[in-house]
């Protein structure tokens, strides 16, 4: 049954009477930001260096092991509840069969254990995909030219398992593979892990947004493209089925990426199924506002917030943002 709303006339209406002043605009404020609907990504990385900035993504830099124990800390402080972590390897660890994604001593778990051991009140998100660690810069496998769907998925499981192993508390597959989320929970369920989180990356776009990102993690040159698994930015309906897909096969929450270019997806996926949706403000929604502020385009924390918001306003229960720390830190103030 369908509301209609009472509108008085003007002079009776005047809309602008809830906007006079700063307490009354709160009063009445229709969405909220608070920290806890932040996730902050973080990047590790396994070199001797406490930080490197990313020359993509300023005021962002790759952490040693120490150095994001110490941003864990700092970010429970601020009411930050869940890191995302995400590595940088060596070179010489990426190889064609990503076999450093399933190693228990490799850099993500060791971080997790790190992590867990100092803070042990945070959650900890943990990527699921192979493109860290593979010399082709692809989030599955390669054999003779294209991505293998069920060989993935495999690794994938093994990927996970040492992931929650070390201390993850939340695993969020990003690789767009079909099946993936169904075989990961049976295999957490196989091995006991009962209570882990899985957050599908559901609606992932083959998108433009991603260069910084890959910068930060280290894909010097991708090999092609990723359009055949992540999906075509012209498609609506697509995401409205792989999300069902990924519900019915264990996901606990959902996730659209990227963010403002999809603002139609989060607020379509949130509105039809009523699970918690999140969405991922990427490296290039953030380094454009980082551009425009320094060109002196537009204000930084307007920028920040008002973006946060959108999100909010579309449906998302929460955001992936680069912006969490700092906007932590205004909230707070």
């Amino acid at each position: 049954m369908s509301f209609t709303p009472v509108l008085a006339p003007y002079p009776l209406a005047r809309p602008r009477r809830l906007r006079q002043s700063a307490w009354s605009r709160d009063l009445v404020a229709e969405n909220r930001l608070h920290v806890s609907d932040l996730i902050w990504p973080i990047f590790v990385h396994d070199r001797d260096i406490a930080r490197e900035p990313i020359r993509s993504l300023q005021g962002v830099d790759r952490l040693s092991i120490t150095e994001a124990v110490k941003e864990a800390k700092e970010a429970r402080d601020l009411g930050i509840k869940v890191l995302a972590l995400f590595p940088h390897l060596d070179e010489r660890l990426r190889t064609v069969d990503a076999k450093a994604a399933i190693d228990p001593n490799g850099l993500i778990p060791t971080v997790c254990r790190a992590i867990k051991s100092e803070v042990p009140d945070i959650g900890l998100l943990v990527d699921v995909a192979l493109d860290p660690y593979t010399d082709h810069g692809h989030d599955g496998l390669l054999v003779d030219g294209k991505i293998v769907n069920d060989a993935t998925v495999e690794m994938l499981i093994q990927q996970t398992l040492v992931q929650v192993e070390g201390g993850a508390d939340i695993v969020a597959p990003s690789d767009m593979m079909d099946g993936r989320i169904g075989a990961i929970r049976n295999a957490l369920e196989a091995t006991g892990h009962h209570d882990t989180l899985i957050m599908s990356y559901a609606a992932k776009y083959a998108s433009a947004f991603y260069g910084p990102y890959r910068d930060a993690i280290g894909v010097k040159a991708l090999k092609g493209d990723k359009k055949t698994y992540q999906m075509d930015s012209a498609n609506s309906d697509e995401a409205v089925r792989e999300v069902a897909i990924d519900i019915s096969e264990g996901a606990d929450m959902v996730m659209v990426k990227p963010g403002l270019p999809y603002l139609d997806i989060v607020q379509r996926v949130s509105e039809t199924f009523k699970v918690p949706t999140f969405v991922y403000q990427v490296s290039g929604e953030y380094a454009m506002i980082k551009a425009a502020v320094e060109k002196g385009f537009m204000d930084h924390d307007r920028a920040a917030l008002e973006t946060l918001l959108a999100f909010k306003r579309a449906g998302a229960s929460g955001i992936l943002t680069y912006f969490a720390k700092h906007v932590a830190q205004l909230l707070r103030n």
